[in-house]
């Protein structure tokens, strides 16, 4: 029952990882490497825009320096999202471990969105939701790389399915709830970083005037989201 409810809720990601892993899968071979690269990369990284990144950094022979500076600005969201999960993860046991590997932004959003029934084990529907969604990103990864090697054709806009997603991601959100207060603080200030210190540093930037907002309007935005759901 627990995987079953959990296969249910990650349709959409499923359609969507199978279809962009198949995109860094077919990037990748592209760039001259195998089907097992492709594989591995993603089981042992998992980090979708990260990978897509990666592939330009491989094909440039970035330097080791170069690649842990860029992983930090493109994954430093989780620093700040991940610190949520802390009470939800509590008591997950030998799992802990991989649910942390495995905290996607797609992932992160099934894992907060909604109740899980009272009939639902909440750790375990963590757990296979987790894995769920790694397996779609395999799988797709795989089925792009395979195909990579087959055919041939311009790869060109590719590397932007990422982005798509995350803006749908974004509007999925903003259409499940009815407080858009943090959608826009978060959107007003990633804009104002990216006026100041441009499109290529301004991504840590944000994040931390996010999180140091958000800090500050806590008890304010609970405040109106509890209020809202008495009203509902």
């Amino acid at each position: 029952m627990n995987i079953r409810y959990a296969w249910k809720r990650s349709l959409p990601v499923m359609a969507g990882y199978i279809v962009l892993g198949m995109g860094f899968g077919i990037l990748l071979t592209s760039k001259g490497y195998s089907v097992v690269w492709v594989f591995l990369m993603s089981l042992l990284i998992y980090a979708g825009s990260m990978q897509y990144v990666a592939v330009d950094l491989l094909a440039g022979g970035a330097s080791l320096i170069s690649a842990a500076l860029m992983t930090l600005m493109v994954n430093a969201r989780h620093l700040f999202y991940g610190i949520s999960m802390i009470d939800r993860y509590r008591g997950t046991g030998r799992k802990k471990p991989y649910l942390i590997f495995s905290l996607t932004d797609e992932t992160y959003s099934l894992v907060c969105s909604g109740d899980v029934p009272a009939e639902i084990d909440q750790k375990k529907y963590f757990f296979w939701v987790s894995l769920l969604d790694q397996s779609y990103w395999v799988i797709g990864s795989t089925l792009g790389g395979l195909i990579g090697n087959m055919l041939t054709f311009n790869t060109a806009g590719i590397d932007f399915s990422m982005t798509a997603l995350f803006i749908v991601v974004f509007i999925e959100q903003w259409k499940s709830t009815r407080n858009h207060a943090s959608a826009l603080i978060g959107v007003t200030v990633s804009l104002v970083c990216l006026l100041i210190f441009g499109g290529d540093n301004f991504l840590i930037p944000s994040m931390a005037a996010i999180t140091a907002v958000l800090t500050l309007l806590r008890g304010r935005l609970e405040q109106k989201e509890s209020g809202e759901k008495n009203n509902g």
